[in-house]
């Protein structure tokens, strides 16, 4: 006698497709929330829920009341709290479907593919203006957006659309210029913008020494689809965020590994 029959069941192809895309999409909501403060927001969430169906099953009728308005207007909420990690899931999902933003693979099937020599050239005047900030323990911060949204940087920064330059990236945060206190845009092969106020991170866990500048350079690669290096003006220390995370004190071989890889 067979405690289960499993022989009504037919696993097609559709099937295998929609788990595979399930998992993606859990994937990179994953990846969005990760090592951001939304992350904690999310398991408050999920154990409000379970404390409701606890407190239901258990017939707790004054606390199942209270948390039952909560849940009847959850997804309400959900949207409001992760409003920013819906928009940053869109955005990605926008650029993924673009086929200007994929134009490396199209340069890969036609053969006009870019070596690594022309990228170096591209982050070269970048590496050698962290080189001397650092020397001169110059403050400086610059974001490298995959996908430069106008009515975000542009509300707080001036424009410049600039080819990038070392001598440029210098003068921009030299203390004397009215444009160094803020963050340089660099997305398209070009410097977008200067002076350019971004949202700070409400992480708490960060180190002591980090200061506004640290604070704003984690908060924008939280909130959009950036990485973003920092020198610090006290130190000349050089770190690098990414997706909410940063790696202090790198070194200029690691820092050119990691421009080769992201921008």
């Amino acid at each position: 006698m067979h405690l289960f029959d499993l022989s009504h069941l037919r696993v097609t192809f559709f099937d295998i497709l929609d788990i595979l895309l399930v998992a993606f999409i859990i994937y990179q909501l994953y990846s969005l929330i990760r090592g951001t403060i939304a992350a904690n927001i999310f398991i408050g969430l999920a154990l409000i829920y379970v404390l409701f169906f606890v407190v239901k099953a258990l017939q707790m009728r004054l606390l199942t009341a209270i948390l039952q308005n909560f849940v009847n207007v959850g997804i309400i909420a959900v949207i409001v709290v992760f409003q920013q990690e819906i928009r940053r899931f869109l955005l990605l999902v926008g650029k993924n479907a673009s086929l200007q933003r994929n134009k490396a693979w199209w340069a890969y099937f036609f053969g006009k593919r870019e070596d690594e020599k022309n990228n170096y050239a591209r982050i070269k005047p970048i590496i050698d203006a962290c080189k001397s900030m650092k020397q001169s323990r110059t403050g400086a911060l610059i974001v490298f957006a995959k996908f430069y949204d106008e009515q975000f940087y542009q509300n707080s920064c001036e424009v410049l659309d600039s080819k990038i330059s070392k001598r440029l990236l210098e003068s921009i945060f030299q203390k004397s210029s009215p444009l160094h206190d803020g963050a340089v845009v660099i997305s398209e092969n070009k410097i977008k913008a200067a002076s350019c106020i971004l949202p700070l991170t409400d992480k708490t866990d960060l180190p002591l020494q980090f200061g506004l500048r640290h604070r704003a350079g984690i908060g924008v690669t939280e909130t959009n689809e950036a990485t973003a290096i920092i020198v610090s003006e006290e130190t000349g220390e050089i770190s690098y965020a990414k997706q909410g995370r940063v790696k202090m004190n790198i070194s200029f071989a690691e820092l050119e590994k990691l421009l080769n890889k992201d921008f």
